[in-house]
């Protein structure tokens, strides 16, 4: 226990040491609100709603989440420090969870910080809390799983750039399968069955399933799953890098 919170300690306090975080923070609270105002016409929907805020959220964690995990492990591996970190008397385990709730904790700052938005929105009218609370509970397991993918592929390549652009891929493929017009264009040629599994393994159906104001446990299970199966991956390659 002790490790990790010194490993989360350390990774917390280092997003915050550079102006890079707080670039981050200012391009996402300024692009987020943009989006949902302009793209997501925000006021030609004619109600208090924040469903114009969330639809864009996948879309930009897709490049803006990346960049975030980029740093957790190729930058060890760059310079080296990673063997230093497993002298130290911490497992693996401990490292990978302690770097990864860290930088999942700064992503959930910066959803928070979009507070004034909601405040607006209620401003305007009289917004269902509910749909807000699980949009914004959606939105944090969202950067969640989409950290967990980009900190496994920054373990893989030393090279920030090459993790960045892995991630970014994947997400985007991931993203893509829970499409419309994807799943229109997959049940053309793929038996019904599978069309099935594509479906339950989207990452934005099961987003928009929470914006649609309800909880349920397989949505959970999903991201929570998500999340697990991917630092798990994390720490098995990680151990093998250990080994070499």
């Amino acid at each position: 226990m002790n490790g990790f919170l010194s490993v989360f300690k350390r990774e917390f306090k280092s997003y915050f040491a550079t102006p890079v975080a707080y670039v981050f923070l200012v391009i996402f609270l300024i692009a987020a609100p943009f989006l949902a105002f302009q793209n997501g016409a925000f006021f030609k929907m004619g109600q208090a709603s924040m469903q114009s805020f969330f639809q864009f959220i996948p879309m930009l964690f897709v490049f803006m989440v990346p960049s975030t995990a980029m740093r957790m492990w190729a930058e060890e591996r760059n310079s080296g420090s990673i063997e230093l970190l497993f002298t130290l008397p911490i497992t693996v385990g401990q490292a990978v969870l302690g770097k990864f709730i860290a930088a999942w904790a700064f992503l959930t700052i910066a959803l928070l910080l979009t507070f004034p938005f909601p405040l607006t929105v209620a401003n305007l009218g009289n917004p269902d809390w509910g749909l807000i609370i699980t949009g914004y509970i959606g939105s944090i397991l969202l950067a969640g799983s989409f950290l967990a993918i980009g900190s496994f592929f920054s373990a893989l390549s030393k090279n920030q750039v090459i993790s960045f652009i892995l991630t970014v891929v994947v997400l985007g493929i991931l993203l893509r399968l829970g499409m419309p017009s994807t799943l229109s264009i997959l049940d053309t040629f793929l038996p019904n069955g599978f069309l099935v599994f594509v479906e339950a393994i989207s990452i934005q159906i099961h987003f928009e399933s929470m914006l649609r104001g309800v909880i349920e446990l397989k949505d959970i299970l999903f991201f929570v799953g998500l999340i697990c199966g991917a630092l798990y991956a994390n720490m098995l390659l990680l151990d093998e890098r250990k080994a070499a």
